[in-house]
């Protein structure tokens, strides 16, 4: 047998095993290139901003100077795009909304510039800005994904809507609050493409074939494991809908779906399933598991009586098929005449992001 014949058949194994950490290397470089560039043409625009920005108070400059430091930029570095005069009038604005807020300061230098001029022409308030930033990068969403997520109106489903759990009652503090963080009150599934009513089956199938999109809308840290997840004790079998694991809270997550309203039985089938997970699947080193209950509609007081005496740590959240503004965050989002500031800038930075 030659030297080569020997390789294809007893090494071949530890060959996949050495090509795909060489590529996982490759890809980590990539990203730490791509940050880093990020991070110098960030720097290098915020510096411009601030220096129109101090030249203009300081002498007096109008608009023209801008235009005038374009076509000089252009002419010196004929080679070199971002110098438009619209990009630079985006530098300066970058600087004003984030010159007296440091901690945005460094965030905005962590993603890339397009992702930046989304959020600054389309978020008003400072924390709304610092979510999407902070979440663009764990996430590296693009922009497609953060427009997306900016019209669905994460951060208001993420901080603003009330959230029902028993959180606090069964876990220790500081997982009760990252358990918090890491739930929504309302799920945008219209990725699925669904318009009518549909089985519980369908409505799982549809989410295991868009599972990277689900979690992306289901946030930072989740993991996903299976669907109709088998748990085997005392010689039955039991089945979990869709079974997670996050990485933040190091634990398990269940989600069950349902198609109707929340029922409060269904709380205490929760309990169940996490007892089981905790007993039979859950790792020594792990936290205790979660669970979400995730339904179609439902009503607060029974959600609210069911979780009381439920002993392990349940939420519930609706999902909405289609975009459509939940009742909970109707006057705690711009108004008309806001949204109406924000739409002949945020008009202009697309065609900007587009070219």
């Amino acid at each position: 047998m030659t030297d080569d014949e020997d390789f294809k058949l007893e090494k071949m194994d530890a060959y996949l095993s050495f090509f795909a950490n060489i590529k996982k290397c490759i890809h980590e470089a990539k990203i730490k290139v791509a940050n880093k560039v990020n991070h110098v043409v960030n720097e290098l625009y915020w510096g411009m901003g601030k220096q129109i920005v101090e030249n203009q108070e300081r002498h007096g400059w109008g608009k023209r100077v801008v235009e005038r430091l374009s076509s000089d930029l252009r002419k010196n570095f004929p080679n070199r795009e971002g110098f438009s005069p619209q990009n630079l009038w985006y530098m300066r604005q970058c600087y004003l909304a984030y010159r007296n807020i440091p901690s945005l300061q460094q965030l905005v230098g962590e993603i890339p510039w397009g992702q930046n001029l989304l959020i600054l022409s389309k978020v008003k308030s400072d924390s709304e800005r610092e979510y999407y930033i902070t979440m663009t990068k764990k996430m590296a969403w693009s922009r497609a994904v953060l427009l997306n997520q900016i019209k669905s109106n994460a951060y208001a489903r993420h901080h603003i809507a009330d959230k029902f759990h028993n959180f606090n009652e069964t876990l220790p503090v500081h997982l009760a609050e990252q358990a918090d963080e890491a739930m929504k009150d309302v799920y945008m599934l219209d990725m699925l493409g669904i318009t009518e009513s549909v089985l519980e089956v369908e409505l799982e199938r549809r989410i295991v074939s868009k599972i990277k999109d689900v979690m992306l809308e289901l946030g930072y840290g989740f993991s996903f494991i299976g669907n109709q997840y088998r748990v085997v004790a005392e010689g039955r079998e039991y089945f979990i809908d869709l079974l997670f694991f996050h990485r933040r809270l190091k634990a398990l997550v269940a989600i069950e779906l349902k198609t109707g309203k929340f029922k409060p039985e269904y709380a205490g089938k929760m309990n169940f399933y996490l007892g089981l997970l905790n007993e039979y699947v859950k790792e020594p080193d792990e936290n205790p598991s979660i669970g979400i209950i995730l339904c179609a509609d439902k009503d607060n007081f029974e959600v609210e009586f069911s979780l009381k005496d439920t002993t392990k740590p349940v939420g519930v959240a609706e999902y909405h098929l289609v975009r459509e503004l939940p009742n909970i965050l109707e006057g705690k989002l711009p108004n008309a005449q806001e949204i109406e500031e924000g739409i002949r800038l945020g008009i202009a930075i697309e065609q900007q992001i587009n070219e």
